[in-house]
């Protein structure tokens, strides 16, 4: 294998030719013919038994050229790029430009490259840590969480439905006076405030009593699933059956009892205010890192191959139908979602995601960051312990380049945090 020409022909862009000699080629076809030969059936012959030539007279010269050709091409693309010696990111526009047993076989190709990055004034961040007040109100509010996850349903019959009841409702959607599939249901339970329903429609349900027929008036939301209804009006006839109210549990000992593993109502709130505490916290610390990351990305300059993004939002889908335990088909097809609204969901984070490592990559460059042996033996036992799994196996399955680069990443995020000028707010 040879590589016949390199040059740049846009950012990002390395246009390549690279060939294979007739040899090459010619050894690359007895391999395609001894794999096909077994399927290849030949007057006069037991199958697979049929001499390369006969079959090649048979069914002309070339029948065995493209597997021989896509086997050149797949088992040494890899080490084509490894020769071009760039920092490839994706190869598109593959062509084959010759095929000959004379001259053997000549391709072309587009290497996209990761971008040049450049950035500066990384330390010394000046970013708000910003942490929110735990008061008695924060604790009571959690108690009423508590006491309606442990309210008592009963009937109503003496007032209109109000927000925080569940209605039992009949409803029948139609668009222009024409009934809608899906848009039917009956002695259905809608808790009135939940958001489960359209935007305005569990509120035209308040005010009404049991045994009234209504219309309930909505528009569907633009980016609505069923793109039939997205964004068109609605009339919706309704009649409601039943009233379910809250009977919430009084505030006490006993109720602190039922519902905990404490005593009296006050140890039960300094729990909770211990716990919303640490939440707050948390919810500081993470924000406080989303505040330097994006303060981060926002000093970097560098033109990103869209193709980068794309490949994080493969990973994150890869990711999400693993930890969801559903293929992305089933989901589209169960949701009636779209793949490009799908995968709309993660353009952001997997941009996000991108730029923060580039630019993380660079400050471990330009601080000479390193990994010791020690460090990635390490990591791969902490990977062991968390995944319970043997560390032979996590080595064979992660490469140590892998965690060394990773761990650079961490360092240098480690250094712009330790490195920043943070103010602490309490609000």
């Amino acid at each position: 294998m040879e590589i016949i020409s390199q040059n740049n022909t846009a950012t990002n862009t390395t246009a390549i030719e690279f060939s294979f000699t007739a040899e090459e080629f010619e050894n690359a076809i007895s391999a395609a013919y001894n794999k096909r030969k077994k399927s290849i059936t030949v007057p006069g012959f037991r199958k697979g038994k049929a001499p390369r030539k006969v079959i090649e007279a048979q069914y002309g010269e070339s029948v065995f050229y493209d597997d021989a050709v896509n086997s050149l091409y797949n088992q040494n693309i890899v080490a084509v790029i490894d020769k071009t010696g760039l920092d490839v990111v994706d190869v598109e526009n593959t062509e084959v430009v010759e095929v000959s047993k004379e001259n053997g076989v000549k391709f072309k190709a587009d290497i996209i490259t990761k971008p040049v990055v450049e950035i500066s004034d990384y330390k010394g961040l000046e970013v708000k840590k910003t942490t929110k007040t735990v008061d008695d109100a924060a604790v009571d509010a959690e108690i009423d969480k508590i006491r309606n996850r442990n309210a008592r349903s009963i009937s109503v019959e003496d007032r209109a439905a109000q927000i925080g009841d569940t209605a039992v409702i009949d409803f029948e959607g139609f668009l222009d006076g024409v009934a809608f599939e899906g848009g039917k249901g009956e002695k259905f339970p809608l808790e009135l405030g939940s958001g489960s329903f359209i935007p305005g429609f569990e509120e035209q349900v308040a005010g009404k009593n049991i045994g009234e027929d209504f219309d309930v008036n909505v528009t569907f939301p633009e980016h609505y699933q069923a793109e039939n209804l997205a964004g068109k009006p609605a009339v919706f006839k309704c009649k409601l059956h039943e009233i379910k109210g809250k009977e919430l549990p009084n505030v006490d000992d006993e109720f602190v009892k039922d519902v905990s593993e404490f005593d009296t109502l006050d140890e039960y709130k300094a729990d909770i205010k211990s716990k919303l505490e640490k939440a707050a916290a948390d919810e500081a610390s993470t924000n406080l890192d989303n505040a330097l990351v994006d303060a981060v990305i926002g000093k970097m300059k560098a033109e990103v191959p869209q193709v980068m993004y794309q490949r994080r939002i493969d990973e994150i889908v890869r990711e999400w139908s693993a930890r969801n335990r559903i293929s992305v088909e089933d989901y589209l097809k169960y949701t009636g979602v779209t793949m490009d609204q799908f995968r709309a969901n993660f353009t952001e984070v997997a941009k996000r995601q991108v730029d923060l490592r580039l630019a993380l990559e660079k400050i471990a460059e330009l601080e000479n960051i390193t990994v010791s042996d020690e460090d990635v033996e390490k990591e791969y036992a902490d990977m062991a312990e968390q995944y319970k799994m043997e560390a032979d196996k996590i080595k064979a399955a992660v490469p140590a380049d892998a965690i060394k680069n990773d761990l650079k990443i961490e360092k240098a995020l480690d250094l712009v945090r330790d490195s920043a000028k943070i103010e602490e707010v309490t609000e």
